[in-house]
C-alpha cells in the first residue's frame, strides 16, 4: 500500500468527512462533574459528520460520560445517551451513533464504529457531560459540513 503524503491523506478525509477540527488533548475537569466544552459552533448550523475521542491519559472513575449541544439560544440537548464510564485506558475510542436515544460509544481495544448519520448542531457548543469528577485526559476530533453560509467550527 503506498504512502500518501500528509496533504493527500487530508484531502481525501475531506471529501469523504467533510472538514477537520481537532481539540488539543485535554485534562477533564477536577472539580464538580459537570460539562466540558469541547468546540464552539459559530456563524449558523453545521451537519457533525462525525466526532472522535481519543483517551490519552488513563480516566478515573468518570461515572456516566456523554455528549450535548448547548446552543446559544434555546435548550440543550443530549448528542446521545450516557455510557457508564469507569476507568477508561490510554487508547479508549469514543464516538456516537448519530442516534440521539443511542448510548455513547467506548472501546478499550480496538476500533469503534463512527456515526452512522449526521446531526445537525445550531450555533452554540458541543460538550462532554461527566457525572463524576475525573482524572485524565482525552484529545477529540470532530468533521463537519457547513450548512448555513459562514458557518463554522472551532476547538473550544
Amino acid at each position: 500500500m503506498p504512502n500518501y503524503s500528509a496533504s493527500t491523506r487530508n484531502a481525501l478525509m475531506s471529501n469523504s468527512l467533510g472538514i477537520k477540527v481537532d481539540k488539543a488533548t485535554a485534562t477533564l475537569s477536577q472539580g464538580a462533574p459537570g460539562a466540558t466544552t469541547l468546540f464552539n459552533v459559530l456563524g449558523g448550523r453545521v451537519a457533525m459528520i462525525a466526532i472522535l475521542g481519543e483517551v490519552t491519559t488513563i480516566l478515573g472513575a468518570v461515572g456516566n460520560l456523554s455528549l450535548q449541544s448547548n446552543p446559544t439560544t434555546g435548550t440543550t440537548t443530549a448528542l446521545c445517551a450516557v455510557v457508564a464510564s469507569n476507568v477508561n485506558e490510554a487508547g479508549t475510542l469514543i464516538s456516537i451513533t448519530g442516534t440521539v436515544g443511542d448510548a455513547m460509544l467506548c472501546a478499550a481495544a480496538g476500533g469503534v464504529a463512527m456515526q452512522a448519520r449526521p446531526v445537525v448542531l445550531p450555533v452554540g457548543t458541543v460538550e462532554l457531560l461527566a457525572s463524576l469528577a475525573s482524572t485524565g485526559s482525552i484529545k477529540w476530533s470532530i468533521w463537519y459540513v457547513p450548512i448555513d453560509t459562514g458557518a463554522y467550527v472551532t476547538a473550544a
